[in-house]
């Protein structure tokens, strides 16, 4: 127990609200200019987000979407393989979902799941474990040969903060759906996790594709951690478009056999009888 707080005393304090929200607006306008060289440049930029249970990696691919185009940036978040998949190549369902030129594709979990998940469940063999430990980096290296720009994050949680996150999680309807039986057993093997992921290191975490690990204890600076190493790994220029010149509006010809209003269905108006703000 004494280990625990000593840990906990170490961590560094938590980034203020108003801070954390300034800092966010401004770093998701370097994100806008860092999509459009992306764009200009007809890069393909791959980034996959991995970590225990409860690590944050939902909450941190939300902030790096909100201010983007969502036609050149994609989220993947697979669910169980189909039996289908199960025969496939186990890079195959992946593969499919690789960027074209200008596009962002972001992982929500990745192909590291065998080393992690699945290892820990049970759900692969040894040998397929062990096959995919030697595979990831010459699949990896395939993708940089080929030209993508391939990123990859592990982030880290301690156990008292993934079992607070767990808590409100259970406590919280509305976020109760983020708990799965999966991550409930995950709480049982705290130890299983953190052989399997220094296992994982250790055999993937290769020059040409390093592993970037971040501490996710607190989730704001986990995000703000991560844009702005995003932005540091592509450089990149301004070449947002200047401010576009509208024309004039030519005059319209007058329109006035529209429909009457009450043969259409017209969502209500819930909040008239409140007061403006």
């Amino acid at each position: 127990m004494a280990k625990k707080k000593r840990a906990k005393a170490d961590r560094p304090p938590r980034l203020k609200r108003k801070f954390y929200e300034e800092e966010l607006v401004r770093l998701q306008f370097e994100l806008v200019k860092w999509q459009y060289w992306i764009k200009h440049n007809d890069m393909r930029v791959m980034i996959t987000f991995d970590g225990r249970d409860a690590a944050g990696k939902g909450g941190t691919i939300k902030r790096i979407m909100a201010p983007l185009q969502p036609r050149d940036i994609r989220l993947v978040a697979l669910g169980k393989p189909s039996d289908r998949e199960q025969t496939q190549w186990y890079f195959q369902r992946y593969v499919t979902h690789l960027p074209a030129a200008g596009e962002i594709v972001l992982f929500d979990r990745s192909w590291y799941n065998r080393a992690t998940v699945e290892r820990v469940m049970g759900f692969c063999s040894d040998r397929e474990y062990w096959d995919f430990l030697r595979d990831a980096p010459n699949f990896e290296r395939l993708l940089i040969h080929d030209g993508i720009i391939l990123l990859k994050y592990w982030l880290s949680v301690d156990d008292d903060e993934q079992e607070r996150r767990f808590q409100e999680r259970a406590a919280n309807p509305a976020r109760r759906w983020k708990l799965s039986p999966i991550d409930i057993e995950g709480r049982n093997r705290w130890v299983e996790y953190s052989r399997a992921k220094d296992a994982m290191i250790e055999h993937t975490d290769i020059p040409e594709c390093r592993w970037r690990q971040v501490n996710s204890n607190d989730k704001r600076r986990l995000r703000l951690n991560v844009i702005r190493d995003m932005l540091d790994a592509i450089p990149y220029e301004n070449v947002i478009p200047g401010p576009t010149k509208l024309p004039d509006v030519p005059p319209q010809e007058e329109y006035m056999s529209r429909p009457p209003r009450d043969t259409h269905y017209l969502v209500k108006d819930y909040y008239a009888d409140m007061a403006r703000g």
